[in-house]
């Protein structure tokens, strides 16, 4: 195989073809909200959710085109989420992958209107929908809206704020602040890539235990970044989960403890990969996402 980050760099220049058709400005008087829309898009993200939901459909034997407008609709869901994060009212951060954050730059309400604009612009795309199987995009729609509302990303999110309150918080619940304010969005993504390639139930069933181990290992990562990464590779200041009070499995457990559970979720993700053939990419990301500093 190729090397990884070439890979991911043709991929993520793949899919940002499509949100910048997805995103185009208007020439129009709200033209202002198309700009702030943009500039957090195209901030330089990862697109891991697209990535992943693109390859599991791959993977699973389906045609990626397929899964495009979804893949699109969930970064976006993923962006206004990130800049709803980022408030005063919220995280209260200055800086966002090096660049300054959307109420930084574009003020606090247009910041929250963006990411408003990004929610519903995502459920407009797939709502356009006109592929092979219209059944399984009302389905596909119903996870979207299920896996980034009350019993998913947002419910984590309560979960998250409410323990920067609490001194009592234990491994369990941050385990399950992290399934759902991180991890359900990864899930869904595997899911759906699953779905797009009509996998089998127990493709499926594979599928989602692999996402649940990577979402975990992807957050506990973030966690060991937060207090020993570079800025300049993160994009902003370190050490803000501690002045936040957050409780991270890094202040629970140490950071040897938390790269080993990092290490021994990777390992389980691969060995459930090992389960589906065409995998190789796949691989690839998990082990890259272990390693990764930023």
């Amino acid at each position: 195989m190729n090397n990884i980050k070439e890979l991911l760099k043709e991929q993520i220049e793949f899919t940002d073809g499509y949100l910048d058709k997805y995103l185009a400005e208007k020439d129009n008087p709200q033209n202002i909200i198309y700009k702030a829309m943009r500039y957090s898009v195209f901030a330089g993200g990862k697109r891991l959710r697209p990535i992943l939901m693109m390859n599991t459909c791959k993977m699973c034997g389906g045609d990626v085109n397929e899964v495009i407008p979804f893949a699109c609709a969930l970064e976006m869901i993923h962006t206004y989420s990130l800049i709803h994060d980022d408030l005063p009212a919220m995280d209260n951060d200055d800086l966002r992958r090096g660049m300054p954050t959307s109420h930084i730059k574009f003020g606090e309400a247009t910041a929250i209107l963006a990411g408003d604009a990004l929610l519903n612009k995502a459920f407009e795309v797939v709502s356009q929908y006109n592929g092979n199987n219209p059944q399984r995009a009302i389905k596909a729609m119903n996870m979207l809206a299920v896996s980034s509302g009350t019993e998913g990303m947002i419910g984590g999110q309560i979960i998250d704020m409410e323990n920067e309150q609490r001194s009592t918080v234990n491994g369990e619940n941050l385990r399950m602040m992290y399934a759902l304010k991180t991890g359900r969005l990864i899930k869904t993504s595997c899911v759906m890539g699953c779905i797009a390639a009509e996998a089998s139930d127990e493709q499926v069933k594979n599928a989602e235990e692999y996402a649940h181990c990577l979402g975990l290992a992807f957050q506990i990562i973030d966690d060991i970044l937060d207090v020993t990464g570079d800025e300049a590779a993160l994009g902003k200041p370190i050490g803000s989960d501690a002045e936040e009070n957050k409780t991270t499995f890094v202040t629970l457990y140490g950071i040897e403890n938390a790269r080993e559970e990092a290490v021994k979720l990777t390992d389980k993700a691969m060995k459930i990969l090992g389960r589906f053939d065409n995998n190789e990419f796949l691989i690839e990301l998990t082990k890259y996402l272990l390693d990764r500093n930023y």
